[in-house]
């Protein structure tokens, strides 16, 4: 079997109570590729990201393969995939300023060292055009504000691959089109590869090569 860079999944499905949620899905995403999934709601789309991350529980069965550069996920922790996951909401945590939740996402081993953690939430802020916002209150974010800190948390938790979820489903047309873009930069830059689940046309055909319509068995 040849080895893959990049996220690939191979006659991928998912059962409840003994019944297929979606026809068995074969996909193939390069690194600084994205693949789009959409279809009508309750056809399985999320329950699939949170399959690849790790992250779906009983009574959910899993069949066929997974596999992130190679390396298959079934059976892994969590923990052990190294998949960032960004859902509609960007869950920044109200309790924590701005830099502290890009800190939040950091790998313990850079999160330890002071120096180097503040040099990386400074040089991320940059990136995300946010300079100066280190101790603000998320709440005071506009929504690409915030949509841009949850992204670039992901980002710093160094994925091997990103999952979203509706990511821009909350934001005006204009910022939209302004977070596509942000998105497909970093995702270039990064080489990463990434799955998106959207119900949106206009999000799929701005950033995905390869687009999947996701259907029920039945």
């Amino acid at each position: 079997m040849s080895k893959m860079a990049g996220l690939e999944l191979r006659e991928f499905c998912l059962f409840l109570k003994g019944e297929a949620l979606f026809r068995p899905l074969t996909i193939s995403v390069e690194p600084g590729e994205v693949a789009a999934i959409t279809g009508p709601s309750g056809c399985g789309k999320s329950s699939l990201l949170l399959a690849l991350a790790g992250l779906l529980e009983k009574p959910f069965r899993i069949a066929g393969e997974a596999l992130l550069d190679g390396r298959p996920l079934n059976g892994l922790a969590a923990e052990a995939r190294h998949m960032g996951l960004i859902f509609q909401d960007p869950l920044l945590l109200p309790h924590l300023n701005v830099g502290q939740n890009l800190a939040f996402g950091l790998p313990r081993r850079r999160a330890a060292k002071r120096g180097e953690r503040w040099h990386l939430i400074e040089e991320a802020l940059r990136q995300i055009r946010l300079e100066g916002f280190a101790k603000r209150d998320p709440a005071s974010l506009s929504g690409g504000q915030r949509a841009r800190v949850a992204l670039m948390r992901s980002f710093l938790s160094e994925p091997r691959a990103l999952l979203l979820d509706e990511p821009f489903a909350s934001l005006d047309p204009d910022l939209r089109k302004e977070m596509r873009r942000f998105l497909a930069d970093l995702l270039a830059a990064r080489q990463l590869p990434a799955l998106l689940v959207t119900h949106d046309r206009e999000d799929a055909e701005a950033l995905a090569r390869q687009r999947f319509l996701l259907k029920k068995e039945r």
